[in-house]
Order: C-alpha cells, then sequence, then structure tokens
C-alpha cells in the first residue's frame, strides 16, 4: 500500500520547509465555518488546500519567482472551537498579533470569509493606516444577516466600522441596494495600482467567489459573472 499525500508531505503547504525563527513569510489556517448559509464546508479548505498545493510546480510564471526563493513556514491550524465565535476571533486576533511582533508576513487560509475581522482587527493594532484589497462576489457589506451580526455577509461592514483603513473592493457583483449604494468597484489593475500607497501596508482579503463559478463551483455562495483565474493574476501583479 503507498503512502498517502499527507504522510510525503507532512500535512504542510508545498514549499514551507522552514521552521518558525528562520521564516519570512507564516502560513496558518483558520478552519471556521459557523454562519456559512447556503453551503458548509470551508473548515476543511486549510488542509484541502495544503493538499491540492503539491500538485502545483513550485515556479511561477508570472512571478518570475520560485517558492524555494522565499523562506516559508507552516504552523498548521489554529485549534478554533467551531461553536464559539468569540473564542475563535480572540484565538485568531492572538496568532496575528504574535507573528507581527515577530516581523513575520502572516498567510492564512480560512475557512469562511469571517475571519477577516479578527485578522484586520490586529493589523490595526499594529499599524496607523491599513489598506485592504477585498476580492470578492459580494459586498458583505449588511448590518445583520439572517439575525447575526457577525457574519459572513457582514464581515467588510464590520471590517470597515474599525477605522483606519482604505477598503478596495474588486470583482463585487452582488448585494442589496443599499450595499450598492455610495460604494464602488474597482475596475481594471491600473486604476487599482493608481489608488493603492505602496509605501503603507496592504492586506489581500480573497473570498474564492470572486472567480467565476465554472471554476470554482464548490464555493459556500457562487455567484455567476465571476473573474477569471488570469484577471485575478492581473490584478495581484499589478
Amino acid at each position: 500500500m503507498g503512502l498517502g499525500i499527507e504522510a510525503l508531505t507532512d500535512g504542510i503547504y508545498m514549499g514551507a520547509h522552514r521552521d518558525y525563527e528562520n521564516s519570512d513569510i507564516v502560513i496558518a489556517g483558520c478552519p471556521l465555518d459557523i454562519t456559512s448559509s447556503f453551503r458548509s464546508g470551508s473548515k476543511f479548505a486549510p488542509d484541502s488546500i495544503r493538499k491540492a498545493s503539491w500538485t502545483l510546480e513550485t515556479y511561477s510564471p508570472y512571478f518570475g519567482r520560485d517558492l524555494k526563493d522565499f523562506r516559508i513556514s507552516d504552523l498548521g491550524n489554529i485549534p478554533l472551537l467551531p461553536v464559539n465565535l468569540e473564542r475563535s476571533f480572540n484565538l485568531i486576533e492572538k496568532r496575528v498579533l504574535q507573528l507581527l511582533r515577530d516581523s513575520k508576513k502572516p498567510l492564512f487560509l480560512g475557512g469562511e470569509h469571517l475571519i477577516t475581522y479578527p485578522i484586520v482587527k490586529a493589523i490595526n493594532k499594529r499599524f496607523s493606516t491599513t489598506q485592504i484589497i477585498h476580492f470578492d462576489a459580494h459586498w458583505d457589506m449588511r448590518d445583520s444577516y439572517e439575525g447575526m451580526e457577525f457574519c459572513h455577509a457582514t464581515v467588510m461592514k464590520k471590517v470597515e466600522e474599525l477605522g483606519n483603513l482604505r477598503v478596495f473592493h474588486v470583482g463585487v457583483r452582488s448585494g442589496t441596494e443599499d450595499e450598492f449604494r455610495g460604494r464602488s468597484v474597482i475596475k481594471s489593475p491600473e486604476r487599482l495600482r493608481e489608488e493603492i500607497e505602496f509605501e503603507k501596508p496592504v492586506y489581500i482579503t480573497f473570498d474564492m467567489d470572486v472567480l467565476d463559478p465554472s471554476l470554482v463551483p464548490g464555493v459556500t455562495t457562487p455567484e455567476p459573472g465571476g473573474l477569471m483565474f488570469d484577471q485575478v493574476m492581473d490584478y495581484i501583479v499589478a
């Protein structure tokens, strides 16, 4: 019987072999899946992403760089509590603050989009101004949804309420009339580059449903008319 991929890869992201002290980039999974309303299962995504990463090449022709050029560590998943949202928020925020204190560049794997709130809350404690690039099919700007104040449909409203932020929305194509009123979507990579102040911190929050459902049919809330992979890469490379 052959070894499973977990045994061959140690359950970490491809190329993330460095120990914590000698790393610059640190990966952590946030298997949160409490408020998903249409389809659950995003709590399994961090481990699934790690497993799938080993089917890829380490070299990226988009950036002309190889993963071996970077010092990356994978800390595994944060042990979140599946029925205690406040406690899960605190655990995520604590991990972010630890990474920032140690001058690491954090990369978090969700989990539902709600993980963005405690992450940005921690970043706000470290930096006076943060720029958020929000890739998503939805605004996520509701005041509440199905009786929940904190959920996947309200997360970016809660993030904005933290203050000291500039938020740039990319790929949004679904929401209520109130959510669309007074807000705009960045329509091109060139426009995004013009808006970003590169001397200030940037955090990217990427909801997979920004992609067209023909590419990612298994996301929790798919929306037609999404971005294609090359379009997303144009924004990121910009």
